[in-house]
């Protein structure tokens, strides 16, 4: 599989991924197998970590662009087992290769624009909401401050928001720039030279420090407290992104 493939995703991109049956499930969600099999039981380990209110018994979860992989599969097991109220989000083609369960409601469509009826319904409703690795695609192509803004209007008292899997372009940045950012660069790719790494440079499209910061900045005034959180060291890409936690007091 060509890697180039899964550069600059689109939600219409992610939807072709989900129609190709040449596919594994990793790569329909924009990951080749070496960067994603294996790894998803501590990857959901990581996020009941930061989600505790998953933990809890009959809960209302939302989870926007779930995808189909094992992430999503272990997170509907997970809801399964405590009695949770489950509503994945994403396109039709991407649900579609999910399992149909009672206590889960597929919505197909893109958030927030095209579900302004389960805002209105959900408002206020929610305990925990989970985004893993799909911010940088709103980032991308859609306007993120009012994906974040629908996400925190949604949470109950006590509610918790987990943005997961960000790629931060600074932190990323600063691990190729220190000697272990060059010896991981090396044994990777398995070439003599280190990553180029080029600072004080526009880079549109990518996040980085001043737009998480900003995120975090967003909640706190309006009420929310957010915290910018580490993976865990076992995560695939725990050297070069990060987590976003809000919750609602």
């Amino acid at each position: 599989m060509d890697s180039n493939r899964f550069a600059d995703l689109t939600y219409e991109g992610f939807r072709e991924l989900a129609r190709d049956e040449s596919l594994s499930p990793h790569e329909k969600v924009g990951f080749p197998d070496s960067y994603r099999a294996g790894k998803e039981d501590a990857i959901l380990r990581d996020v009941r970590a930061k989600l505790t209110n998953l933990e809890l018994a009959g809960r209302q979860v939302l989870d926007v662009g779930p995808g189909c992989g094992g992430v999503a599969l272990g997170l509907l097991a997970l809801c399964r087992d405590k009695g949770h109220a489950l509503t994945l989000i994403d396109s039709a083609e991407m649900l579609a290769l999910l399992p149909d369960e009672p206590f889960a409601t597929k919505l197909p469509g893109r958030f927030p624009e095209e579900h302004a009826g389960f805002l209105a319904e959900h408002r206020g409703r929610l305990d925990a909401i989970l985004v893993y690795s799909v911010v940088q695609y709103v980032f991308r192509e859609g306007n993120v401050f009012a994906f974040f803004d629908a996400c925190l209007e949604l949470l109950a008292d006590g509610g918790q928001l987990l943005i997961g899997d960000i790629p931060n372009q600074s932190m990323r940045k600063r691990f190729f720039s220190s000697a272990s950012g060059v010896r991981f660069h090396r044994e990777f790719t398995g070439a003599g030279e280190a990553p180029a790494v080029t600072h004080n440079t526009l880079e549109p499209g990518h996040i980085d420090d001043a737009a998480l910061v900003g995120l975090v900045l967003r909640a706190r005034s309006a009420g929310y407290d957010a915290f910018l959180l580490p993976q865990a060291p076992d995560l695939p890409m725990a050297n070069r992104r990060e987590d976003l936690l809000v919750r609602k007091p």
